[in-house]
Parts: structure tokens; C-alpha cells; sequence
């Protein structure tokens, strides 16, 4: 997008563009999201950037109205199979805190000084002010909405030091953390507690048909480790997960405010724009970005609906698809590890492997009684289970969020017991490759549905409800 083209998107306040750039203001030191209903400045004193981090690094502090460090992640990096975008998914996925610049550099196969370069070349910030941005956001949030003392948050937060973390903030949002905190908006309910868990606001861009999203999760729900409740249209997913500090316990709602600009929820109803509410019980504070990070990955929520729309809306066959459900997501996955094994063994397997291996949870919330076995449990399994677990808990196999898409299919294919069509879907949702056709479909992908062909599959399973290919071979 030229700056022309950006400054026209700034004046129409549009909620399109929002976390695909950030402008900043010369005269008032300030960025914000395209979409932020402040009066629109000159041409003259607004500066463009591509990343929240890049304005940052440039002396612009966080608009306080629009709160640009919430608005939804780039769709550019799901599609980009490149060094920037695989750099971009590890960085939100929190490597950078915890294994530093040459942790990320050693995933990509590249020296740090190599991902600095291309990261600051492109993104006008490299990995360490792309984490401190990232860090800055979850602060504010653990700040905002728990009653936590400020030092917890700030090693909860991913900081080194309490003074880092003083710093950073007064850099970020132009005020102390203490006076952050005394300026978060009323919603009329209670700061939460550790116990409570942490409510959150997973923001999305545009139409969010979220029907869809739900009935898949709520066909392939493994007991034990995930659950939907509800009637349709007001349904929670809930789910365990493992994290790398410790275990959590996610719910997510399907039903969205009247704040959300959407009039209510219905049965089948569709967020116009606005976020998902979600709730988080952490063992570990530490693992908050992750967590987060991992939810928006399985709800696709950093998608661009509006570019995925008019791509596949120009196919005969799928404008009348994409008339009926504007914003149709294609899910990833919460655990990628977790699903390629799914993928594999199927529901049923996945019950035996939570029943035999999965790890208890110290205290059982409600149905939810289990963690997913970690690919190291399952190693000892005969077959290609066993081929499969040891490749992922050796390194042979990455399907992490950096992961090479193309190496990760290949290693798939050279196991034992994995086709084409169980290695696309891994593809798909463990890796959020956006651009999978898979193998075997009753009408063949055209070339014209790239870079959206994962989105054009999920069009056609919508319309004949009842498969159920996305949930692994759950007829093992």
C-alpha cells in the first residue's frame, strides 16, 4: 500500500487496515490504528509504519483512545512462508522471550545478525523491539485487568527487570505503570484474580462467521482436554493446553456484546467487527502472550476476511458460498504437536492417548481433567504413532508457528503411515498455511483461489454440513 492510499484509509477511519499499519503524528508524538476516531491530522505530520514496533523504535507513544497495540496482527504473516513472516509468528508465539535473538535465529537457520538485518530492513524494528512491543501490550493488560502487584506483572510479562519494565512502559503508553493501571476503562465488574483467571478482548477485522468455527470444534472435541457448552449461537469452547512454563485452561465465547456493534448474538449470527471474549487460567503468567497468541491462531483471527472474500467471491461456484457466510475463518490449531497427532490416530485414538498418557491436572475444572500427552510420551508407541511422536520430540519434524511449511510436509511424507491428505491437513491447521487444497476433494482446487484455496476448502465443507474432514481420520 502506497502512503497515499494509507492516509485515505486514516481519513475514512477504516477498521479494515487496522493492524496492517499504524500511522504516527509528528506534531502530537503519537500512533495509533487506521481506524482511531480521533480528528484525522494533516498529510503533512502523519508518518506510516508496519508495525506497532516501528513506531516505537521511531519515539511514538501508544494513542490512548484507540489503543493501537490490541488492534488484530497482520494477515501478512500467516501467508508469508518467508524468513520475515516464519520471524513474525515465532516472535508472537514468545521465543524471543524465552530463548533470545539466537534462539529465533537458530529456528530460522539464519545468524542473528542476518535477522536483524531483514527484520529492520522490512519492519523498520528488529526482534527485540518487535518482543519489547509485544511485552509492552500484555503489561497493559495484566495491568488493566488484574489486581496483580506491578512486580509479578512485570516478569509475567517477559521484562528482565522491574526498572526494564518501568522504562518501557512510560515509553510506550507516556505514563508510569501505576497510573496505566488507574487509567483503565470501567466495564463495571471487578479486577480479576490469579483464581478468576484473565478476561481478554481477542480482536478480529472485519465479518467473524463464528457458527462454523464452533460446530468444528465442538465435532472433534477430545474429552478430557476440551469441551463446547452451550446452545448454538451462545455456545464456550474450553480447552487445556500445555505451555512452555506451565498449563492452562482457555474458554472462549461465541456469543459477543452489544458493545461489539452487532445488535446481540444469535443462533448463526456473525460478529461484524469487534473481538471474541475469552478467559484465561494460567499457571504461569509467563506463558500469557503465548496462550494468547495460540487462541488467535485456532480462531484465525489475524485473517483478512475482506481480501479472502473478494479472491474466492470472483469463482462462480464460491461467490454464492461466500454471499451466505462473509468472513468464513479457517481454523488453526491451539497445540500444532497436539494436532498432527489427531490428525493421525483420529478422535478415537486421541481419547485412548489423553486416558493413558495425558498429564492429570492438579485440580480438575469440571469436565476438563487432562493435558494432551506431550510427542515425547508417545514415543514408545508402535507404528507410525511412534515414528511420528519421535520426530516431533527430536526436532526432525517441526510444526511450530516458525516452521518451514514446505520442509515440515516433507518430513511429514517421509513417515510411515502419513498420506497426502493427513500431511495437507497438518499443513493447514497446525502449520495456518492459508493455501491448502486438500487431496481427494469433490471438486478440485483452481489455481484461481490462491493464496485463500485453505479458505475456498472450508466454503465447501460448510456446505455439506456433516463432514468431517477437518477432524483428523475419526474413524480410527
Amino acid at each position: 500500500m502506497d502512503e497515499e492510499t494509507g492516509y485515505e484509509a486514516v481519513r475514512s477511519r477504516d477498521a479494515r487496515f487496522d493492524g496492517a499499519f499504524f500511522f504516527a503524528v509528528e506534531t502530537t508524538g503519537i500512533y495509533c490504528r487506521p481506524s482511531c476516531p480521533a480528528v484525522t491530522p494533516k498529510r503533512r505530520n502523519v508518518r506510516f509504519y508496519p508495525t506497532a514496533a516501528a513506531a516505537q523504535t521511531s519515539g511514538f507513544r501508544a494513542c490512548r483512545r484507540c489503543r493501537p497495540d490490541a488492534a488484530p496482527g497482520s494477515a501478512e504473516w500467516n501467508v508469508r512462508a518467508d524468513v520475515v513472516g516464519r520471524a513474525m509468528r515465532m516472535i508472537g508465539d514468545g521465543v524471543v522471550d524465552r530463548e533470545g535473538v539466537p534462539g529465533l535465529a537458530g529456528r530460522l537457520g539464519y545468524s542473528a545478525r542476518q535477522v536483524q538485518r531483514q527484520l529492520t530492513a522490512e519492519l523498520g524494528a528488529g526482534p527485540v523491539a518487535l518482543a519489547r512491543a509485544q511485552r509492552a501490550h500484555t503489561a497493559r493488560v495484566l495491568l488493566q485487568t488484574t489486581d496483580l502487584p506491578v512486580t509479578e506483572i512485570a516478569f509475567a510479562a517477559g521484562f528482565a527487570s522491574v526498572r526494564q519494565f518501568n522504562d518501557t512502559v512510560k515509553a510506550v503508553y507516556a505514563l508510569t505503570p501505576t497510573a496505566l493501571r488507574a487509567a483503565a476503562p470501567q466495564r463495571g465488574t471487578a479486577r480479576a484474580t490469579p483464581a478468576a483467571g484473565i478476561p481478554l478482548r481477542l480482536a478480529h477485522r472485519g465479518p467473524y462467521q463464528a457458527a462454523p468455527v464452533f460446530d468444528l470444534l465442538a465435532d472433534q472435541a477430545v474429552p478430557g482436554i476440551e469441551e463446547v457448552t452451550g446452545e448454538r449461537g451462545t455456545r464456550t469452547y474450553r480447552r487445556t493446553l500445555r505451555l512452555p512454563h506451565g498449563t492452562a485452561i482457555v474458554a472462549v465465547e461465541e456469543a459477543f456484546s452489544r458493545a461489539a456493534g452487532t445488535g446481540g448474538a444469535s443462533a448463526g449470527a456473525v460478529h461484524r467487527g469487534g473481538w471474541l471474549d475469552a478467559r484465561l487460567h494460567l499457571t504461569d503468567l509467563r506463558d500469557l502472550t503465548t496462550a494468547v497468541q495460540r487462541l488467535r491462531r485456532l480462531f484465525d483471527l489475524d485473517a483478512d476476511p475482506y481480501a479472502v472474500d473478494d479472491r474466492l467471491a470472483r469463482d462462480p461456484r464460491l461467490a454464492p458460498l461466500v454471499a451466505a457466510r462473509p468472513g468464513l475463518r479457517s481454523p488453526g490449531a491451539a497445540d500444532p504437536e497436539e494436532f498432527a497427532v489427531r490428525a493421525l490416530v483420529g478422535r478415537p485414538g486421541a481419547e485412548r492417548l489423553v486416558e493413558r498418557y495425558g498429564k492429570t491436572l492438579d485440580a480438575a475444572c469440571g469436565r476438563l481433567t487432562h493435558v494432551f500427552p506431550a510427542p515425547a510420551d508417545l514415543a514408545a508407541e508402535p507404528g507410525p504413532l511412534g515414528a511420528l511422536a519421535t520426530a516431533l520430540a527430536d526436532g526432525a519434524l517441526r510444526v511450530d508457528a516458525g516452521a518451514d511449511r514446505d520442509d515440515a510436509e516433507a518430513a511429514l511424507l517421509a513417515l510411515p503411515g502419513i498420506d497426502a491428505r493427513t500431511a495437507a491437513l497438518i499443513r493447514m491447521r497446525a502449520l495456518g498455511d492459508p493455501d491448502v487444497p486438500l487431496p481427494g476433494e469433490p471438486e478440485p482446487s483452481l489455481d484461481d483461489w490462491r493464496p485463500w484455496r485453505s479458505y475456498a476448502t472450508h466454503h465447501l465443507r460448510v456446505r455439506d454440513a456433516g463432514d468431517s474432514a477437518f477432524s483428523g481420520r475419526t474413524s480410527r
